[in-house]
C-alpha cells in the first residue's frame, strides 16, 4: 500500500479538540458509574479488557502487525501478581509492578523472536508462543494448574487505600484504564507513532527513508504486551483469581473480536468492542455455550454491515477523528 491515508497524517488541531472532547466525556461518564446502581464487577472488568484491547489496538490498528498472542501478557502478569500477593504477601502496588515487569520482559523475549517475521507468520509465531506458555503454565506448580490461584487478598493499595471495598477498587481500576489510555494516545500521536503509521502502511518506503522499522515494531510490540499486563494486574483485584482462561488462545480471538467490533485504528473503537463483548458474556450467560454462536452472528454482521467498525463507522459518518 503505497497511498498516504487519513490516518497516517499528523492530528489536525480539530481532531485533538474532538478527541479530547470525547475523552473527558468518556471519564465524567465513567466517574459516575458508581451513583447509578449498574453492577461494579462488570464494568470494573469491562475497564481491564477495554485496556487489553487499546493495548492491542496500538500494535494491529497503528503498527499493523497482527498478533494471536496477546492473552500471554494478560495470563503472564496475572499470575505474577497473584503469586506476588497471595504467597509473598507484598503490597499491590508491588505486586502491579511485578506483573507489569513480568509482561514487559516476556514482550522483549518473545518480540525478539517474533519481529523478524512479517504477515501470517509473525500471527503465527505470536500464537505458537502463546501456547507454549499455556502448557508451561498447566505444569508449573506455582499457578496449581487446572485450579488456578484462588482467593487473592486485595490489600491496601499504599497502606491506606482498601481494596477490599468496591466502590474504591472501582476507582483505582478506572484510574488504571484512564493512564493507559492516556499513554497509548501518547504515544499514537508522538513522532514514534508517525513512524509507526508510515511503517504499517509503507514498510519498503519507511526502510528507504532510513529508518530501522524492525527496532520501532519491537518497540510496539513491548509497549502493547506491557500495557496488556498492567491490565491483567488489575484484573487480577477484580476477579480474585489467576487462571488458565486468561493465557488459553480463545482469550486471544476475544481481544481481536473486541478490536474489530469497536473499530480498527481508531481511539475509542477497542474500548466500545471491549464493553459490547463483556456485557454480552456478562447478560446473556444464561444462553450457556450459545453465548459463542451470538458472538459469532454479531462479528459476521459487523463485517457486512460495519466494515470500519462501530466507532469507524461513526467517525467517518460525521468526519470526526474517533
Amino acid at each position: 500500500m503505497s497511498a498516504m491515508t487519513d490516518d497516517t497524517l499528523p492530528a489536525s488541531p480539530r481532531a485533538i479538540r474532538d478527541e479530547m472532547f470525547v475523552f473527558a466525556a468518556m471519564a465524567v461518564l465513567l466517574a459516575m458509574v458508581p451513583a447509578t446502581g449498574i453492577y461494579p464487577f462488570f464494568v470494573m472488568q469491562a475497564l481491564c479488557f477495554a485496556l487489553l484491547a487499546c493495548a492491542f489496538n496500538l500494535l494491529i490498528g497503528f503498527g499493523g502487525l497482527l498478533s494471536f498472542g496477546h492473552a500471554m501478557f494478560l495470563g503472564s502478569a496475572g499470575y505474577f501478581t497473584a503469586h506476588a500477593l497471595k504467597e509473598w504477601h507484598l503490597a499491590p502496588e508491588l505486586a502491579i509492578i511485578i506483573g507489569t515487569a513480568g509482561a514487559a520482559v516476556l514482550g522483549v523475549i518473545t518480540g525478539y523472536i517474533s519481529i523478524k517475521r512479517q504477515g501470517i507468520y509473525f500471527s503465527m509465531i505470536t500464537l505458537a508462543l502463546s501456547q507454549l506458555l499455556y502448557f508451561i503454565y498447566l505444569q508449573a506448580p506455582f499457578t496449581h494448574g487446572e485450579d488456578g490461584i484462588q482467593g487473592i487478598p486485595q490489600g491496601y493499595l499504599f497502606g491506606f487505600i482498601n481494596l477490599a471495598k468496591p466502590t474504591v477498587l472501582y476507582y483505582v481500576v478506572l484510574a488504571g484504564f484512564l493512564g493507559g489510555f492516556l499513554l497509548i494516545y501518547r504515544t499514537i500521536n508522538s513522532p514514534f507513532g508517525e513512524v509507526l503509521k508510515s511503517i504499517r502502511e509503507n514498510e519498503p518506503r519507511a526502510i528507504s527513508l532510513g529508518y530501522k522499522t524492525d527496532h520501532y515494531k519491537l518497540l510496539a510490540f513491548i509497549l502493547s504486551g506491557t500495557l496488556a499486563g498492567f491490565a491483567g494486574s488489575l484484573k487480577v483485584f477484580v476477579a480474585q483469581n489467576a487462571s488458565l482462561t486468561d493465557v488459553h488462545w480463545t482469550m486471544s480471538g476475544e481481544i481481536v473480536l473486541m478490536t474489530l467490533v469497536g473499530g480498527l485504528g481508531t481511539i475509542f473503537g477497542p474500548v466500545v468492542g471491549a464493553f459490547i463483548i463483556i456485557a454480552m458474556q456478562q447478560y446473556l450467560a444464561g444462553f450457556g455455550q450459545w453465548v459463542l454462536v451470538i458472538q459469532g452472528v454479531i462479528f459476521v454482521a459487523c463485517v457486512l454491515a460495519f466494515r470500519r467498525g462501530i466507532v469507524g463507522e461513526i467517525a467517518h459518518y460525521f468526519r470526526r477523528s474517533l
